[in-house]
């Protein structure tokens, strides 16, 4: 089966083989399309790695959009600190070959579902400017442009962003609950 006419199926949890893979999606479509190296990879490597060392179930997710057995896209909630300052969305990725399918949408959709039922007021991200079809993700799934700096934290100096998802101010804009979650 070809892997654009395949199910797409969105699983939550770890599975063999998805720390790496994910690495290998962001350190690929980083280095093709940004010049980022090694540093990159090696960051999100380690860091990931770290975080489903510390994994909590009832506190974090990570969800995987697998095709015929292989992962194509990511995305994690970091939550040790959502108390604090919300929920951190991390590693979300869509290979290039499946990007505008919607499956960056459903794993957005997941991740804001699963900190709406844990009671997180906030979730924030981290991104850089030029990344259009991912701000616009964010941006259409409720997201605000919160602070924009010069920084490296990918090794390489980009003007990095913060957006942030509220759910408070999503019930107040909309006068109802979290339905849109």
């Amino acid at each position: 089966m070809h892997e654009h006419t395949a199910k797409i199926r969105i699983q939550r949890g770890y599975i063999p083989g998805s720390i790496g893979r994910i690495a290998e999606l962001h350190g690929t479509y980083y280095h093709e399309h940004w010049g980022f190296g090694a540093f990159f990879e090696a960051k999100v490597a380690a860091e990931l790695a770290g975080f489903m060392g510390r994994y909590d179930d009832q506190r974090d997710g990570l969800w995987t959009a697998v095709i015929v057995g292989r992962i194509e896209g990511s995305i994690a909630i970091d939550g040790i600190n959502a108390g604090d300052r919300g929920a951190h969305l991390r590693w979300f990725i869509v290979s290039a070959s499946l990007q505008g399918r919607g499956i960056g949408s459903h794993l957005i959709r997941a991740a804001k579902r699963f900190c709406h039922n844990r009671g997180y007021k906030a979730i924030y991200l981290w991104t850089f400017e030029g990344l259009d079809p991912a701000k616009h993700l964010y941006e259409k799934n409720g997201f605000t442009l919160m602070e924009e700096r010069r920084g490296s934290m990918w090794g390489t100096e980009v003007n990095e962003q913060r957006f942030e998802f509220s759910f408070s101010s999503v019930k107040r804009m909309r006068g109802v609950t979290h339905a849109s979650v």
